[in-house]
Parts: structure tokens; sequence; C-alpha cells
């Protein structure tokens, strides 16, 4: 897609975060998500422009993050750990951050839920049409999901830290780590927290082109509180 309107302003955002990356097929996502959204609703921002400073960018953002913190560079080099590390993405909506991960972690296995159906579909063709057989959508309520643990579960916009834990805390694996998207830092939120998740990390985000507060929220269960049966 050399001649993508939205590939000079994509580029400026890599490079802004340090960031290599897939930008065809972030490009190829942006253009589905849009098409999607004309008769889905997936998302209320409608502007391409808009999509990619405020979800794209957004989500981008935590990639540097996520790699630090798991030890895993981005695009499966050689230095990663052989096991696929993986991640549920709760609520995911259009994908985000779900889809961006899959993207830029071929290595992972990125599993998106949400309640709705439209949304789920949405991820499923994602996949098929981006060729990212990592990628995975599921029609269901989080506490109903089953099957192995996650490495990392994460959130952007779901539901306080207080639900989001509860509601996911039987799929994270032993050592896992919850990783919450949030505007400015939640202060309540994580004052209401149980007395038995640890917030490790509260983190702050420049999101290039964003002119507004963002954070990432670092939370795992103390030690011997953990009931699964993997780890990061």
């Amino acid at each position: 897609m050399p001649g993508h309107p939205l590939r000079p302003s994509l580029e400026s955002t890599l490079s802004e975060l340090r960031l290599e990356a897939p930008v065809d097929r972030l490009l190829a996502y942006l253009d589905l998500l849009a098409r999607w959204n004309a008769t889905y609703n997936l998302t209320a921002v409608r502007d391409p422009q808009d999509m990619l400073r405020q979800h794209l960018a957004d989500c981008l953002a935590v990639v540097g993050p996520m790699s630090r913190q798991l030890a895993q560079p981005p695009g499966g080099g050689a230095e990663a750990t052989p096991r696929a590390i993986r991640v549920l993405d709760v609520g995911s909506g259009g994908g985000l951050p779900g889809v961006v991960l899959a993207a830029m972690f071929p290595h992972w296995q990125v599993v998106c839920v949400d309640t709705v159906g439209k949304k789920a579909a949405f991820i499923r063709q994602a996949a098929a049409e981006l060729g990212l057989r990592n990628l995975s959508g599921e029609h269901s309520r989080v506490e109903s999901l089953r099957g192995a643990p996650f490495d990392v579960i994460t959130s952007r916009a779901f539901a306080s830290l207080v639900d989001f834990t509860r509601l996911s805390r039987a799929l994270l694996a032993p050592q896992g780590v919850w990783m919450a998207m949030k505007g400015r830092a939640p202060t309540d939120e994580l004052a209401a927290l149980p007395s038995d998740i640890d917030v490790f990390h509260v983190e702050p985000l420049t999101v290039p082109g964003l002119q507004a507060e963002r954070c990432l929220v670092w939370m795992r269960l103390r030690t011997g509180d953990a009931n699964s049966a993997s780890t990061v």
C-alpha cells in the first residue's frame, strides 16, 4: 500500500515510538475497521485519520512496555522464548489492542473476547484477511471462557479494575499479569482492588499525536494466590 493516504502518519507514529512494524498489515486493518464500522458501529470514531491517532497509535504505544515487561521483542526475533505467550484481550470491540498485538507479536497467541457477536465476527474476519494465524475471536462473556490459562490478560476501556480482575482471574496463569489500558491513573479503582492483587507498576504512556493522559496498570496475584498452571 505505498500510496495509502495514512502511510505517512503511521510511519511517523512508528518512528516516534521507535517501533518496526508491518505497515501494510496495519493499514489494511484500519481499512477493514473503517469498512465494517460503516455498518456495524464497532467504534464511535469515524474518520480514518482519527482512528489512526485515537485507536491504532494508542495501542501501538503499549508495544514497547509489553516487550520490556515480558522480555519479548516484537516481530518474533530469535531471542524470543520458543513457546508462544498466550494473551487474552477482554472486551476487545474492534480488536483494540488484540489485533495490533497479534500483528506486532506473531509468535504470541492472541484471543479477543467480546459479548457482541458482530465484534467477535469482525476479529475472525480480520484474522483471515490480514493473515494473522495467531489471532482468534470468541463471542462470549469472559467469565464463561474455558481452556488453557493466559500469560497476559489485557483490556482497554472494558470495566473498572475490580471488575476486570474479578471476571478474568480464573483465566490468569500463575505468574501471569494483567495489563489494563487506562486514561489518567485510576486512583479510586486502585484503592478498591482486593488485597490479593498486587499493583506492581502504573506506567505513564505518551501516545504520538494524542494530547491526553494515558497509562498502563500492571497487576498480578500475590504469591500463593494464583490458581492456574502456566507461567510467563
